[in-house]
């Protein structure tokens, strides 16, 4: 296909103590409401949002998420629903949860909105949903018809958030202009259908600056709950404009990464998506010959934020050779987002890369 293709939420709005406000920017989207949260994010903020909708006249019915966004957890809360006549999904809490309440979304043809707690993952603003088995690999990404009708983002909540909630946004979003790079040098095409816009380069490109500029700094904002313009700036990259880029820019192999790692058992399974992420940036720098100076540029930059930049630091230090060739084939499956670089890629080559980063890092830490 050789349209250039944007796609994006309907609105997407960003400050101190907007869940208060959910019910006003939710009217008019629709009636009933259903609301999908965790047992944990229920009890922080589930009440503050469920009394702003009603307080607009909305109805709200609460569904519990469980842990994984499987087609299994979908079609267990879609089918709950489907007699309430909903016509409101409301995903309240992190990445996963997130997911499950598009997908949810989508099978009950109901207006959607966008509530994280967390600024973790880019997953927010998309018509994306990352699938996962009920154990936890990696198992399809699906899409959909529409981009959710609001994002709400309370930068309050989020900077009461864990610090590596933030830095494993920071680094999904790191990934964001070198991946899209990558598909642009290809003429790849991106999730939404079609080639790279101007406006997904820019923002990409944007989202990079921002991080480079600011990250250090939201992230010592979190860690004493404090919300500052670089925390507001890093909010902003982490959920928007990695959202933007990422979808309409496209993925590569930071992501394929992450994939393949999910194949694998043991503690890497406890890591967040941003952590392993931000070892598929070094492995896709390595892919493309980037220069050293460039990749010690963002190895040094993860190590600040406390993220692996090594195999030991994913907790696959002593893995065999196997298993990381497993997870190497796992990321170049013909369906894998590594396939859409500008040349081909073998899971011989992306094992030479993993190890290949692993040593940079290795090399990088010693000097320093």
């Amino acid at each position: 296909m050789n349209e250039r293709i944007f796609i994006s939420p309907a609105k997407y709005v960003q400050g101190k103590n907007v869940l208060d406000k959910a019910g006003l920017y939710m009217k008019g989207l629709g009636n009933k409401a259903l609301i999908i949260a965790d047992d944990f994010v229920w009890s922080m903020v589930g009440d503050r949002v469920s009394a702003s909708l009603e307080a607009e006249g909305i109805t709200v019915h609460k569904a519990k998420f469980e842990g994984e966004s499987s087609p299994e957890e979908i079609k267990r809360i879609a089918d709950g629903a489907r007699s309430e006549n909903i016509d409101l999904v409301v995903g309240l809490g992190g990445g996963k949860t997130l997911d499950t309440a598009k997908a949810v979304n989508h099978w009950l043809n109901a207006a959607c909105a966008i509530l994280p707690t967390t600024a973790s993952t880019d997953a927010p603003t998309s018509a994306i949903s990352v699938l996962y088995t009920p154990e936890g690999a990696f198992d399809q990404y699906t899409y959909y018809r529409k981009n959710p009708e609001l994002i709400l983002v309370d930068t309050k909540i989020i900077a009461g958030a864990p610090p590596l909630m933030l830095a494993s946004g920071i680094a999904d979003a790191m990934a964001t202009w070198i991946e899209c790079r990558a598909v642009i040098e290809a003429r790849s095409q991106t999730l939404a259908g079609g080639l790279p816009t101007l406006a997904a380069e820019a923002i990409a490109r944007k989202c990079e600056e921002t991080l480079f500029d600011y990250g250090l700094l939201a992230y010592e904002s979190v860690k004493r709950k404090v919300v500052t313009p670089a925390l507001e700036a890093v909010i902003e990259a982490n959920t928007l404009l990695s959202g933007l880029g990422f979808e309409s820019g496209g993925l590569a192999v930071a992501h394929a990464i992450h994939n393949g790692f999910s194949v694998l058992e043991g503690e890497i399974r406890r890591l967040t998506h941003g952590q392993k992420v931000a070892f598929g940036v070094l492995v896709q720098l390595a892919l493309e010959q980037r220069p050293q100076a460039e990749i010690e540029r963002y190895i040094d930059f993860f190590l600040q934020l406390e993220l692996p930049v090594t195999l030991e630091d994913l907790k696959l230090g002593g893995a065999p050779r196997e298993d990381l060739y497993h997870a190497a084939q796992a990321a170049t499956k013909p369906s894998e987002t590594s396939q859409r670089l500008a040349f081909p890629i073998t899971a011989e080559d992306m094992l030479d890369a993993i190890l290949a980063a692993d040593q940079y890092s290795l090399a990088y830490k010693r000097r320093r």
